[in-house]
């Protein structure tokens, strides 16, 4: 991203000072569930892609490395019908997946699968900002946790209790693999007013949440809050050529990859103040096919 593109995002986002009235902002964010829940009640298993692409991005996830030689144990937080599961799956023979989505539907097209078998593959609903990722899985023994599209589900204020709540399960020197939607995105950019909750935050058309990250945002959450190390940490730039459609422009994701510490203690230390609730505590955007997770 150049100053020039920087500058005319800026503007863009500046014109939109409206924002959705806090009813409806409450309303958009307590039932994010039943909204990603409806999107496949409608679409099924035929919006997105397989994720044959993952291994390119993260070597962890290609055969061979160090993690593949150990039998690991990977975590997909947000697995929708399972577009990144069965790629992983069929490259690495020797891993173990549990998958978790907040939508019942979404994990029953999962199960229904006929890749899907219990040996190597666990699939559960869970809603990782409240539901405890450890009752279904043992604490610490998770070694990657792939995060991809999946934090912009969620409401700001509980990203921190999800990676509290990632932290519990990921093994001492374990990884979370991140990628997400990043500030000045064209699905950003192409938000008209009314669909705007706060800064970097919008709702789609169908209800569901769309947050737009900076790579600042992301060390708040996984070093400040989780503890974690960083190894990786920046934004990359995909170009988007639709000639039928007239569109030339650029998707902005922010990357990133961040370690569980050796010493468990300085993640216990990090998350002191982050108090993740026990559930007995109280690209589709603008009308356009924007999304690409």
């Amino acid at each position: 991203m150049n100053d020039a593109f920087v500058a005319r995002a800026q503007e863009t986002l500046a014109k939109d000072t409206s924002v959705v009235p806090e009813f409806w902002q409450n309303k958009y964010k307590t039932e994010a569930s039943v909204n990603w829940d409806k999107f496949y009640n409608r679409h099924t298993t035929n919006f997105f892609k397989d994720r044959h692409w993952t291994d390119r991005e993260f070597e962890e996830l290609r055969p061979g490395h160090t993690f593949s030689e150990q039998n690991p144990v990977l975590l997909e937080i947000g697995c929708g019908v399972g577009n990144f599961i069965w790629p992983v799956l069929e490259r690495n023979p020797n891993l173990k997946v549990f998958a978790c989505d907040f939508s019942p539907r979404a994990v029953g097209f999962v199960k229904a699968h006929e890749a899907y078998s219990e040996d190597r593959c666990h699939a559960f609903v869970c809603d990782i900002t409240k539901d405890r990722l450890s009752d279904t899985i043992p604490p610490h023994s998770v070694d990657i946790v792939s995060a991809i599209f999946v934090f912009s589900a969620l409401p700001p204020e509980k990203q921190a209790q999800a990676v509290k709540n990632i932290t519990e399960i990921l093994k001492p020197g374990g990884r979370v693999l991140f990628r997400d939607y990043a500030m000045y995105d064209l699905a950003q950019l192409r938000f008209k007013p009314g669909h705007k909750l706060e800064d970097n935050l919008y709702v789609r058309q169908d209800g569901t949440l769309s947050y737009y990250f900076t790579v600042e945002r992301l060390r708040e959450l996984f070093v400040q809050h989780g503890g974690m190390v960083e190894q990786e940490n920046g934004y990359t730039v995909k170009r988007l050529v639709n000639v039928k459609k007239n569109i030339d422009s650029e998707r902005i994701f922010a990357q990133a990859k961040f370690q569980a510490p050796i010493d468990s203690s300085a993640i216990d230390e990090a998350m002191a103040g982050t108090r993740l609730l026990d559930t007995s505590d109280a690209a589709q955007s603008d009308g356009m096919t924007m999304r690409t997770d």
